[in-house]
């Protein structure tokens, strides 16, 4: 039974998200937003965002969408606390069926349901993730200055992140559960003639340890013979891959092989009406202000698609 009928369906309350719905809101399109199961998005995660413009003390990640969420509100957006499990139809004509039983219909839907991060499944990520336990060097290298970390991972990214942490910390382990990378030649020379890198060949980060507010170190496994070893590190980084989040989708959008949305330059799906944006279509920046700048992106190209169908009809 079709409950709800709308103009713009936002799925994902994420920084891209939040940003569609503020500009589809201010275009009048009374935009509807399925939260999902992690409102905020991987800034939930995020004690504290440095590097968004306009916050030069830096502000929480949950803060900052929270402030966009009420700028969404302020200007007609509405918001629905539940999961999109499936979209069918065609142009126009779209239904969106959710975890609690109901099905909306849309005329355009923007998909920003994001990416989470591949996690080692360590209890202490409940504690900690945030808080020196991160998945985007990026993001938090700026925390990490005259200090000790360690990079978890084998693959580019990893080579990547371990490689850009060197010049702020002093000291960069990197982790890896075989005895060779499947990074690229040119990525891997990266590491090895970097003299503030060292890597641990055949470890696993079997757990963490803190103090209650931080990390002070990691036990790591070796593979090969068993023996478990403490080291001392103020952050471990993930850099293991995201999985996004498009399971819902794979039987109706056009998905790369990593599950990732394909878009075209113009955010737009191989379904007409649909975006994506933000983490869900993005495996290469991955950044707050990127996945702003996809949700605005989108809003607008859903309005203007929108205002030429109405003009069609006319």
């Amino acid at each position: 039974m079709i409950i709800l009928k709308r103009k713009v369906i936002i799925l994902g309350d994420g920084v891209a998200g939040q940003t569609a719905a503020i500009y589809a809101a201010r275009a009048d399109l009374k935009p509807l937003v399925i939260t999902g199961y992690q409102p905020a998005g991987q800034l939930s995660e995020t004690t504290e965002v440095e590097n968004f413009p306009g916050f030069p003390d830096g502000i929480e990640g949950t803060e900052l969408v929270e402030r966009m969420r009420k700028q969404a509100t302020k200007f007609g957006a509405e918001y629905k606390f539940d999961k999109a499990t499936k979209i069918e139809g065609e142009e126009m004509n779209y239904k969106i069926h959710l975890e609690g039983g109901e099905i909306l219909e849309a005329e355009t839907i923007i998909i920003a349901t994001g990416a989470s991060a591949k996690k080692l499944g360590l209890k202490a990520e409940e504690e900690y993730f945030g808080r020196g336990i991160s998945a985007c060097a990026t993001c938090d290298a700026a925390f990490t200055r005259d200090k000790t970390v360690i990079v978890v991972g084998g693959g580019d990214v990893a080579m990547e992140e371990a490689t850009f942490l060197t010049k702020f910390a002093k000291k960069v382990y990197l982790v890896h559960r075989r005895d060779s990378f499947r990074a690229s030649k040119i990525m891997q020379k990266r590491v090895f003639d970097n003299p503030k890198i060292e890597i641990l060949w055949n470890k696993i980060v079997v757990d963490v340890k803190g103090d209650g507010t931080k990390v002070t170190k990691a036990i790591l496994k070796d593979t090969q013979t068993g023996e478990e070893k403490e080291l001392e590190t103020d952050f471990v980084f993930y850099a293991i891959g995201h999985k996004p989040n498009t399971e819902f989708l794979k039987d109706f959008i056009e998905l790369d092989e990593h599950g990732y949305v394909k878009t075209n330059r113009m955010l737009e799906t191989n379904k007409p009406g649909i975006w994506a944006a933000g983490d869900v279509q993005d495996k290469i920046w991955r950044q707050a202000i990127t996945a702003a700048g996809t949700g605005a992106a989108a809003a607008i190209n859903a309005e203007r698609y929108l205002s030429e169908k109405e003009s069609e009809n006319n």
